[in-house]
């Protein structure tokens, strides 16, 4: 069952339910919420952390979040994904290019929150975002190991192709335009 979502929380808010059932509220993240994105980074496996920022990573320091956090509407968002008790479970980046037709997209779910279904509708919602915003093409960088991430992203409708450069990276990439496009 394909994730829902109800636009009737508020204004600044977003409620989805993943296909596992999982109850979720996003919003676009806020400078404020640094801390908070940082704790939540400290709850992410090293192994995803390694293939969230293709590097031995071991704590996303004040320089990362504060890109994450400076969101700019039109270019970049940050949606933090809560559960139904408050917590922090998942968080998806967006980044356009400067003429707004391609975006990178880059999603981390907690630890122990893995398997229900976050990481899949965080994609979705954030491809639909994306389509809403007239971006034509969404790309993920991807170690070739983070095989359950690049499933998820078939499983939405994105090709996967050899990264230029580089043959440890694969790119995965879906087609915004098309009426098949993820999120629909």
């Amino acid at each position: 069952m394909p994730p829902s979502l109800d636009q009737d929380v508020s204004d600044d808010e977003t409620s989805l339910q993943t296909r596992t059932g999982l109850v979720l509220r996003l919003r676009n993240a806020k400078a404020t919420d640094e801390a908070e994105l940082a704790a939540f980074f400290d709850d992410v496996s090293p192994e995803d952390l390694r293939f969230r920022f293709l590097s031995a990573v071991q704590h996303v320091g004040h320089d990362q979040l504060v890109a994450m956090l400076s969101a700019d509407d039109q270019r970049t968002q940050t949606v933090l994904a809560l559960d139904e008790s408050g917590a922090l479970v998942g968080v998806a980046t967006l980044a356009a290019d400067t003429a707004g037709q391609t975006a990178e997209v880059a999603v981390s779910v907690r630890r122990d929150r893995k398997a229900q279904g976050i990481g899949w509708s965080l994609l979705r919602y954030v491809a639909q975002v994306a389509r809403t915003r007239g971006i034509l093409r969404l790309q993920s960088i991807e170690s070739r190991d983070n095989h359950a991430a690049i499933e998820i992203e078939r499983e939405l409708g994105f090709s996967a192709r050899a990264y230029p450069g580089d043959p440890t990276l694969i790119l995965v990439e879906a087609d915004l335009a098309g009426d098949a496009s993820p999120g629909t």
